[in-house]
């Protein structure tokens, strides 16, 4: 990687609030794109990612600025993480994620390892610090897709190695970065646009106000009495907002949340894991449905936003799918740039943390 782009950053320490003024990130409108910035992170002070509270805002700006210049160079990286090796323990499906964590590894000259977890849950046959203690002699990373938060943070609490959060029934913040990347490049200062979240009050949507906490933007989240957002997330949100300037709203009215908002975003009605309230929920999520009626009532420039996979014709029609309107495609493009930055950052971007021992 080039030495004038490490030689160019002032690296920001914890408890820095990220810069306020406009971020000079890609913008992939009409097929232009801007020029990158000269700001790659040489001390990153987080030493793992289990959730997007570890980041603040100024982990924030690191990853999306770096993600930003490796989608724009990605020759510049190919050997970044030669020798580095991954894991990844996914208890639930996956194709966006798994396929974003292995590419955006292999492309940066590292080695990604995968394990099918879907059988039975990561402690069901010993103990999680064993599986720590035995990972963090063979890898130099763990990737974890599990149904509870409790397993990524017992594992990042015992591992000796940097944990990533690749989704857990809490948060999702790899998704959430990505988004906001997508939106930075479409927009170029989210601080002045609104994002509103339609749907139920679900892992996606708590990274999605973290991140937006964190960046000083605008949400508005909507969801139906009983869905709502989980009350610790919204209120280290609107913590963190206290500081950005970040405008937060929670909502049951899906128009109220709509109204003029520069993007749409929604998410399926039951998650992995919640199959048996299915019938239940199918009967109270319709009015949140995002279709053509609800778009017209955005902004004319308004996007359309869904983490997928998609339930087409439950949460989101096929039109507003399918129209010039969705940026679907573009962010899940930007799991991998967000991805490979959270790998870089964590792995090869500077100075670790002393290793946590084995027996604390």
């Amino acid at each position: 990687m080039s030495q004038s782009i490490i030689a160019g950053y002032r690296a920001q320490t914890v408890g820095t609030q990220a810069e306020n003024k406009e971020s000079n990130l890609n913008t992939h409108v009409q097929g232009r794109m801007a020029a990158t910035p000269e700001r790659v992170p040489q001390v990153f002070w987080c030493p793992d990612l289990v959730s997007t509270r570890d980041l603040g805002p100024a982990g924030v700006d690191a990853v999306l600025h770096l993600a930003s210049i490796m989608k724009s160079r990605p020759t510049d990286f190919r050997k970044a993480l030669s020798g580095r090796q991954m894991v990844m323990f996914f208890e639930k499906p996956s194709l966006r994620t798994r396929l974003t964590f292995e590419a955006g590894m292999v492309s940066l000259g590292g080695t990604a390892m995968f394990v099918d977890q879907t059988h039975e849950r990561l402690d069901a046959r010993e103990k999680l610090s064993d599986v720590a203690h035995n990972l963090e002699r063979w890898v130099d990373l763990i990737v974890l897709r599990t149904y509870s938060q409790q397993t990524i943070e017992g594992m990042a609490q015992h591992a000796r190695v940097p944990v990533i959060n690749a989704l857990s029934d809490l948060e999702h913040p790899c998704q959430a970065l990505a988004d906001y990347l997508t939106l930075i490049e479409r927009f170029e200062d989210v601080k002045a646009r609104c994002l509103a979240y339609v749907g139920d009050g679900n892992n996606v949507a708590h990274s999605l106000l973290l991140t937006c906490a964190c960046l000083g933007s605008s949400i508005r989240v909507a969801t139906p009495l009983g869905y709502a957002p989980n009350r610790e997330i919204v209120a280290t949100a609107r913590e963190i907002a206290e500081e950005t300037g970040a405008e937060i709203q929670l909502l049951t009215d899906p128009h109220e949340a709509v109204a003029g908002a520069d993007a749409i975003y929604t998410d399926a009605w039951t998650s992995m894991g919640q199959e048996r309230q299915e019938e239940k929920r199918a009967k109270i999520f319709p009015p949140y449905q995002v279709n053509a009626d609800l778009m017209a009532e955005a902004a004319p420039h308004a996007v359309f936003m869904h983490c997928l996979p998609a339930h087409r014709g439950l949460e989101v029609t096929d039109a507003v799918m399918d129209s010039e309107q969705s940026l679907i495609f573009e962010q899940a493009e930007n799991r991998l740039h967000v991805q490979k930055a959270i790998l870089y950052l964590l792995l090869g971007g500077g100075d670790r943390l002393p290793a946590r021992s084995a027996h604390a």
